[in-house]
C-alpha cells in the first residue's frame, strides 16, 4: 500500500506527521499540566507542561527524521552512487529498487535511464574493443620486430621523464631500481654524463655516444642518445654487454605517449594538480599482527597507477624478514611462514626499495594509517622520510557512497565490479592490485562530482575524518 504512494505525497505525509503529532503532544502536555494544577501549584504545572511538550516535540522530530533518513535520504544517496558507478566506472550494477521502494517512480526511472546508457556504452565499447584489438595486433608485430634488435630502448620526454621502455631496457633499469613510467631518468642514471650528452644532442641534433653511470654507482656501460627528429624528447639506446641484456628476450613495450605532452609546471602545487595527471603508488602490507607499535611487516605489495590505469610489470612483491616469529594465527590469514621469510631482506632494506618505488607519487592504501604506521615507525631509525601525499580508499568510498555505507575492501570490490582471485586475497600484492583497480574506477566518479584536483579530493575526505586519521 505505502509503496504505491508518490514521492511528493510521501514527503507531504512526513510533514503532516510532524504537524499533527506536535498538536497532539501539546494538547496531551496541557491536559497533564491541567491535572497537576488542580493540586494548587499552578506554576509547577505550567513548567511541567512546557518541559513535557518540549521533550515530546524533540522525540517526535527525531523519530520522523529517522523515518525520513531511512526511507528517503539514504535510498536517494545509494541511488545516486549506483548511477554514478554505472555511468563513470563502467560497472554493470543493478539499481536496488527494493531499497528505494518508497521513492515512488524515481528508482524505476533511474533504472531505465541507466539501462539505456549502458546499452549505448556497450555498443561504443564494442567499437573501441575492435580498434583496441587492431592496435594490439600492431603492437605485437612491433614487439616481434624489436625482439630481433639487440638494443635496449628508453624513450624520454623533454622533461627527462621516462615515456617508454622495452623488455630489455626493463632488465637494465631493474638492476638499479624497479622500472617506472613517468619517473625521472636521473633516478636511474647519474645526471653528470647524461646531462652533458643531452646538451650535445640539443646543440648538434645528431646522435651522441656517452658512458652511462647507474645511480648509486651500480652500473657503468656505453650508451647512445638518439634524437627523435622534429618530435620532442630523445631516445637512449643501450647495447653494451656490461648492461647484462638478454639478446633473445621478449621485448614487451611499456609506454604512455601522453606523458610527452605533460608539461611540468613547477609553480603548481600538489593541491592544484588534477587527479588524472597524478602518479599513484598503491600498496598493501601483511604483518605479524594488528599492533603497528610492536608488530612487524612480513610482505609488501605495490603497483603503480598512471593516467587511470595500472601499469603492467611495475610492481613490488617483496617478502620481509620481521626479525621475530610469525604467529600461527597471522600465517593462517596471509599464508606467510617463518621459512618463507628466513632469507628475505629486513624492513629497512625492503622499505628503502619501496620508498624509491613510490618517489614523486601519491601513496594510496585501504586503511592507510595502519600500513603507514609501520613504515613511519621504522623511518625514525632508517632515515626514510614518508612525507608523500596520501589517499585512502576508505575515505574515497565515504565521499562517493556515503559515510553510512560499508567501506571494506571486499565491499568496494563488489560495488565496483572488481574481482580478487581467492588465491590472491590477503596477499600484499593481491590486495594492492584490487585497491588499484578500485582507485581506477573511483577517479572518474570523483571528477563527475566536481572533485577534479587533489586538493578538492582531500577537502572532501576530511569531512569523513572520524572514520580514519588524516595522514596529509
Amino acid at each position: 500500500m505505502f509503496t504505491s504512494l508518490s514521492l511528493r505525497l510521501r514527503i507531504f505525509l512526513f510533514f503532516c506527521l510532524v504537524g499533527l503529532g506536535g498538536v497532539v503532544l501539546v494538547l496531551l502536555a496541557v491536559y497533564v499540566g491541567y491535572q497537576r494544577s488542580l493540586g494548587g501549584d499552578v506554576l509547577s504545572a505550567f513548567v511541567f507542561t512546557a518541559i513535557l511538550a518540549g521533550f515530546g516535540m524533540v522525540a517526535l522530530t527525531a523519530g520522523v527524521w529517522l523515518l525520513f533518513d531511512e526511507n528517503v535520504a539514504k535510498p536517494i544517496e545509494r541511488l545516486a552512487a549506483t548511477m554514478r558507478t554505472r555511468a563513470h566506472a563502467g560497472v554493470e550494477q543493478q539499481v536496488d529498487t527494493h531499497a528505494a521502494r518508497y521513492l515512488g517512480d524515481l528508482a524505476p526511472a533511474a533504472e531505465a535511464v541507466s539501462t539505456v546508457l549502458t546499452k549505448t556504452t556497450m555498443e561504443t565499447a564494442e567499437t573501441v574493443a575492435a580498434e583496441t584489438a587492431h592496435l594490439a595486433a600492431e603492437k605485437a608485430r612491433l614487439t616481434a620486430l624489436l625482439t630481433e634488435i639487440p638494443v635496449a630502448m628508453i624513450l624520454v620526454s623533454p622533461a627527462h621523464q621516462i615515456v617508454l621502455y622495452d623488455g630489455q631496457a626493463a632488465e637494465v633499469l631493474s638492476q638499479i631500481h624497479t622500472p617506472r613510467l613517468n619517473a625521472s631518468i636521473f633516478d636511474y642514471f647519474k645526471p653528470k654524463s647524461l646531462d652533458r650528452a643531452y646538451k650535445r644532442l640539443a646543440k648538434t641534433g645528431k646522435e651522441v655516444s656517452f658512458t652511462a653511470e647507474g645511480a648509486e654507482g651500480k652500473l657503468t656501460f656505453d650508451a647512445r642518445l638518439k634524437p627523435l627528429g622534429h618530435a620532442p624528447g630523445y631516445m637512449i639506446l643501450i647495447d653494451d654487454e656490461h648492461a647484462q641484456i638478454t639478446p633473445d628476450a621478449a621485448r614487451p613495450l611499456v609506454y604512455d605517449f601522453d606523458l610527452m605532452d605533460n608539461a611540468t609546471d613547477g609553480a603548481r602545487t600538489i593541491e592544484d594538480t588534477p587527479i588524472r595527471s597524478l602518479t599513484f603508488t598503491v600498496f598493501d602490507t601483511e604483518t605479524t599482527g594488528l599492533l603497528p607499535h610492536k608488530d612487524e611487516i612480513v610482505q609488501i605489495g605495490a603497483v603503480r597507477v598512471l593516467n587511470g590505469k595500472i601499469i603492467p610489470g611495475e610492481e613490488i612483491n617483496q617478502l620481509v624478514n620481521p626479525g621475530m616469529k610469525i604467529p600461527a594465527a597471522s600465517t593462517k590469514v596471509h599464508k606467510v611462514t617463518d621459512r618463507m621469510v628466513a632469507n628475505a631482506p629486513d624492513i629497512h632494506a625492503a622499505s628503502r626499495s619501496f620508498h624509491t618505488f613510490a618517489r614523486d607519487s601519491v601513496i594510496v592504501a585501504h586503511n592507510a594509517p595502519f600500513d603507514m604506521a609501520f613504515l613511519r615507525r621504522h623511518g625514525k631509525t632508517n632515515g626514510l622520510d614518508w612525507r608523500h601525499p596520501i589517499l585512502d580508499t576508505v575515505l574515497l568510498s565515504a565521499v562517493l557512497f556515503g559515510a553510512s555505507d560499508v567501506h571494506t575492501l571486499d565491499a568496494l570490490c563488489d560495488r565496483l565490479g572488481v574481482t580478487i582471485p581467492e588465491e590472491l586475497r590477503h596477499t600484499a600484492l593481491g590486495d594492492a592490485v584490487a585497491t588499484g583497480e578500485v582507485l581506477c574506477r573511483m577517479l572518474p566518479m570523483l571528477e563527475s562530482r566536481g572533485f577534479a584536483t587533489f586538493g578538492q579530493v582531500i577537502e572532501q575526505t576530511r569531512k569523513h575524518g572520524r572514520l580514519l586519521e588524516d595522514l596529509n
